[in-house]
């Protein structure tokens, strides 16, 4: 009896099992890493009394410092789409002069202290500054106004953005942008019917990524608009004055509200992504 060619052939390299100690080494470690990040959160909620939650939902100067807050960095979100995506999308798919020195531009608020990046922002936007003269006359303030917490946020939160657009455009062929110009589609057509439906999902999730990321900031809007007080400023202002008996029922509503939306925003986009094979392979 002969075997077939496909049972006798045998692989050169000779598999080997990995030792569990791999496996539990790598488990223990992402294990910790965890724990780091869970640990702070499940401390700040369970240490919160209901009754300082409940007191703190029925204070109505939380309440619009909630809906500053979200609103604020949905303006932002909104302006870093309409600059953004464009950027993204120049960045993704055409060579310029001065392109690496662009990237570089478009990853410094990550890396520059946000005190340092508030005084820098206050510098252009206040009310000595070239966009705060400017500006002034029509009506439009940035020193302890919501138009200066907007312009933190974006500073700051705009680099998630732009990656994560640029990813999402280089994940596109851009032979499909090839063929819709064959057929007759300018590039504005090409870019609007074929590019960005393709792109959607990761332009989606960087703008979430944006809006987490801006919700969030304390040093640049800070120093750029102390007043009307976003939430963190809020929980400082708070813990300063009260401790932090004062400041945790604060900084807890924040943590649920933002971590609802954020949760909410991704399964939008998740579920809004799949494709009819998708959904029935998943039901298979």
């Amino acid at each position: 009896m002969t075997l077939s060619p496909t049972l006798s052939r045998r692989s050169p390299f000779p598999r080997r099992r990995r030792p569990a100690g791999f496996t539990v080494g790598m488990a223990a470690a992402a294990s910790l890493l965890l724990l780091f990040v869970v640990a702070p959160l499940l401390s700040l909620l369970l240490g919160t009394a209901p009754a300082a939650l409940r007191e703190t939902l029925l204070d109505e100067e939380v309440l619009r410092s909630l809906a500053l807050t979200f609103t604020s960095g949905a303006w932002a979100t909104l302006l870093a789409l309409l600059t953004g995506v464009p950027l993204a999308y120049l960045l993704a798919r055409r060579n310029f002069p001065g392109k690496r020195w662009v990237e570089g531009v478009i990853n410094l608020p990550i890396v520059v202290p946000h005190t340092a990046a508030g005084i820098a922002l206050l510098t252009v936007f206040g009310r000595n500054g070239v966009a705060g003269r400017a500006l002034a006359p029509l009506g439009i303030g940035f020193t302890d106004a919501t138009a200066g917490i907007v312009v933190g946020m974006l500073f700051v939160g705009l680099p998630f953005l732009v990656g994560g657009a640029r990813q999402a455009f280089e994940g596109v062929d851009p032979e499909l942008e090839e063929m819709a110009a064959a057929d007759g589609a300018s590039q504005w057509q090409a870019f609007s019917r074929v590019t960005l439906p393709l792109a959607w999902r990761g332009i989606a999730s960087g703008s979430v990524l944006m809006w987490g990321r801006g919700i969030s900031e304390f040093g640049a809007v800070i120093i750029l608009a102390y007043n009307p007080k976003i939430v963190p400023v809020l929980v400082y202002e708070r813990f300063t004055a009260f401790g932090l008996q004062g400041g945790r029922p604060v900084a807890v509503l924040l943590v649920i509200a933002s971590l609802a939306v954020f949760v909410a925003l991704r399964l939008l986009v998740t579920r809004r992504g799949r494709t009819p094979a998708t959904r029935m392979a998943g039901r298979g």
